[in-house]
């Protein structure tokens, strides 16, 4: 977990990252808000398309039930986290191989959300598609 740690003491700027960990998302919760984070969690493996990955993201961010399932909804609702949160997507390739186009958009939302205040990453976790401009944190 040594990239995640680092990541959540500030050794690593806020991003989106590639990471390979196998940890439950209960222990990976546990240290993310160790260190006064929160955790987001989606499951992709089951979405299979835009709409239903940004229903998710909607849930495991905690977004209030009158968020839009647009990219425009989704970066006013990110914009409103007051806390610093890290978003653990399993299955992010789900969508990057069904619909490259709205996996683009919906990673762009997210990497320049990371730019922003509080601190907000993304790990988008397992195996998938290249993503040449996406380090990874292992």
């Amino acid at each position: 977990m040594s990239g995640l740690a680092a990541l959540l003491a500030g050794r690593r700027p806020p991003g989106v990252y590639r990471w390979h960990a196998s940890f439950e998302p209960a222990v990976v919760r546990d240290a993310v808000e160790a260190a006064g984070a929160r955790l987001g969690h989606v499951d992709g493996w089951p979405l299979p398309d835009r709409a239903a990955v940004l229903a998710e993201l909607g849930v495991a961010l905690g977004f209030p039930d009158w968020h839009g399932r647009n990219l425009d909804a989704l970066w006013d609702c990110l914009t409103d986290l007051t806390a610093p949160t890290v978003l653990l997507w399993d299955g992010w390739s789900v969508l990057a191989r069904a619909d490259e186009p709205a996996f683009a958009g919906v990673l762009g939302v997210l990497r320049d959300r990371s730019a922003e205040e509080p601190a907000f990453s993304t790990l988008l976790r397992g195996e998938g598609p290249d993503l040449a401009d996406v380090p990874h944190l292992d």
